[in-house]
């Protein structure tokens, strides 16, 4: 009987043990006791090539953060490396280039990269050492144009609606060389890879550039340049993606931040003069 009941007593205490039992801090264990991991930043991976675009996408890290993605600028050494890379999916994004830009590659390479959100508008423009008035440019003057095709034919346009040469009728945009039907002043096109475009400045009579390979020369297009494209201009500064990533939510989130009003307030402290926000 004594034993009986030392073993009521013994089986009394275990079942008011077990519900004095503290509950699991929250995040902490599941229901064996394990520890749960803290969840992990997601990762986004952006190529750009120089300012203000890396610094446009160092300015939403920070933002970025605080929604859970962990955001890694690659900073490539040429202007097809970045397509190059989003296309290949070694990059969830690029931001460097404007949609006529990134439509001839998909033409060429038969990718699905696509326009995420239009960010700023830089001011196209021509340049020289020599001459401080487009009026005193002479006849046969070498003028160096960026080489791939999109920007062979916003150059051209550019001149054309300068009245330095006449194109074809309607190519526009999409005008080469070869569609230029009067050039009287003799004019010579030198066709430059966009990265070394700075560089032939001390070279030619006028170099035509997009303000962010002008500005380290201290060139704006504003003070400096001798034309410019005008604000009518179809090549805007655009975050791209890719057709099977763009609706993904890292992406939109990226998109948002980089249409904040902190991004805006950036261009117009820092970049009034080449850079005018298209948000």
């Amino acid at each position: 009987m004594k034993y009986k009941a030392l073993a009521l007593f013994m089986s009394v205490m275990l079942v008011l043990a077990g519900c004095g039992q503290q509950p699991a801090e929250e995040g902490t264990s599941g229901s064996d006791g394990a520890e749960s991991a803290p969840a992990q930043p997601v990762k986004l991976k952006v190529a750009s090539l120089i300012p203000p675009m890396t610094e446009v996408l160092d300015l939403v890290k920070p933002k970025l953060q605080e929604e859970g993605i962990e955001l890694e600028v690659v900073i490539l050494s040429d202007n097809v490396q970045p397509n190059n890379a989003l296309a290949n999916k070694e990059v969830d994004a690029n931001f460097f280039q404007h949609v006529p830009y990134m439509e001839e590659y998909n033409a060429n390479n038969g990718s699905e990269l696509v326009p995420v959100v239009p960010i700023y508008n830089a001011v196209f423009g021509a340049y020289s050492k020599r001459y401080s008035d487009i009026e005193e440019l002479p006849d046969g003057a070498t003028i160096a144009i960026p080489n791939d095709p999109s920007n062979i034919g916003r150059s051209l346009v550019m001149f054309e609606k300068e009245g330095l040469i006449k194109l074809k009728e309607g190519v526009g945009i999409k005008a080469t060389q070869a569609d230029i039907v009067e050039n009287n002043r003799n004019f010579k096109f030198q066709e430059v890879d966009l990265l070394m475009l700075a560089r032939t400045l001390d070279d030619v009579d006028m170099v035509a550039m997009t303000p962010a390979y002008a500005k380290p020369l201290g060139l704006t297009p504003n003070k400096d340049a001798l034309i410019t494209e005008g604000n009518d201009s179809a090549f805007t500064i655009t975050l791209i993606a890719r057709k099977d990533n763009v609706d993904s939510e890292p992406i939109q989130k990226l998109a948002e931040a980089m249409t904040s009003p902190e991004v805006k307030a950036f261009f117009e402290e820092n970049y009034s003069d080449i850079a005018l926000p298209a948000f």
